[in-house]
């Protein structure tokens, strides 16, 4: 079996956001400009051919080039040339070649959704061998070489050949001491407010009125939606919606996330590990399922209820992780 990368995470994630970063900006370009095509005399050079020149040029870097930076900036590449390519899937799953068909917004959001579940099991499951962990630490030399490596990356290669024996921990100490040494960079532009962002969400999950009101919210928005598509389907509306098979998949996640959501409440007098353990659930079934039927029909005006669904799994996620520090609850 292939040794693993310990930052595989990171660069997945890099890839992830680009492509993210990637289709909202050409969605928004493409509605600001008028949809315009880049040609003439009857050619159009769609943006999913920029997308496979810049997916290759990613993989090229990723294998020409030795260190973590070349994997970043390939991963970046990639992540641009998949955006452009997975934009125009409308084209290529219908046989009139329709840009704006309208499950493609579905099918963009699944394939981001999927790649983001992969992300994070990954990260949560990368546990090195010796001979693995070995190698990252040599990788960590090789990409110091040219720039040199700061103190805390010296520690981290350090600590990673830890118990995989004597002769390989002064091997690569010894190899350490070659690489020249680098001053740790200044803050970055960007790490203020992303302080200030972990303090707001640090406030807003120590108020109880914000985590009080999430659970509302949970309980109540299900059965809305589940009302509106009952509403639509009595007036008649409903029969002239295209898309009546997305509805319908938007009304069975609404329905089992409201199943999860009142098992939760019902459970917070004496359980609230639990009943936050639920309410995370509810939220991902809508993310990773109802949301790609939301796109469907609602196109890329799903974007609003995704951030809110984003943002309530964040308070839910960091009560559930305060409850679980916790410990247990003592009965009643």
């Amino acid at each position: 079996m292939p040794l693993r990368v310990l930052e595989a995470p990171s660069y997945l994630q890099a890839f992830v956001l680009s492509g993210v970063v990637t289709v909202l900006l050409v969605r928004a370009f493409l509605q600001a400009a008028g949809y315009p095509q880049l040609g003439g005399g009857g050619l159009h050079i769609a943006h999913v051919l920029w997308g496979g020149l810049l997916m290759t040029t990613g993989l090229g870097v990723a294998l020409v080039f030795l260190g973590s930076a070349a994997r970043n900036l390939g991963a970046v590449l990639g992540g641009i040339g998949f955006g452009l390519f997975i934009d125009e899937v409308g084209k290529f799953v219908t046989a009139g070649t329709d840009y704006f068909y309208a499950p493609a917004a579905g099918i963009i959001y699944g394939a981001f959704a999927l790649l983001v579940v992969i992300t994070q099991a990954i990260r949560g499951r990368i546990r090195l061998t010796g001979p693995e962990r070995t190698a990252n630490a040599l990788y960590a030399v090789v990409g110091g070489l040219r720039t040199g490596l700061t103190d805390d990356r010296r520690a981290a290669a350090a600590r990673l050949v830890r118990g995989c024996g004597p002769e390989v921990e002064d091997a690569i100490t010894r190899l350490l001491d070659t690489v020249p040494r680098r001053e740790a960079p200044g803050p970055r532009f960007w790490q203020p407010w992303l302080r200030r962002a972990r303090r707001a969400v640090v406030w807003v999950t120590t108020h109880r009125w914000v985590v009080a009101l999430v659970v509302l919210y949970l309980v109540g928005e299900p059965f809305v939606v589940v009302l509106g598509v009952l509403l639509d389907t009595i007036s008649g509306q409903l029969h002239d919606q295209r898309e009546w098979r997305a509805v319908l998949g938007v009304s069975i996640s609404a329905l089992i996330t409201a199943v999860l959501s009142i098992r939760g409440a019902s459970l917070l007098p004496r359980d609230r590990t639990r009943a936050f353990r639920l309410f995370k659930l509810a939220l991902l079934v809508d993310l990773l399922f109802g949301q790609i039927f939301s796109f469907t029909v609602n196109q890329f005006g799903a974007l609003t209820a995704l951030a809110v669904d984003l943002f309530l799994l964040g308070v839910v996620t960091a009560e559930h992780r305060r409850l679980c520090r916790q410990g247990p609850e003592p009965d009643g």
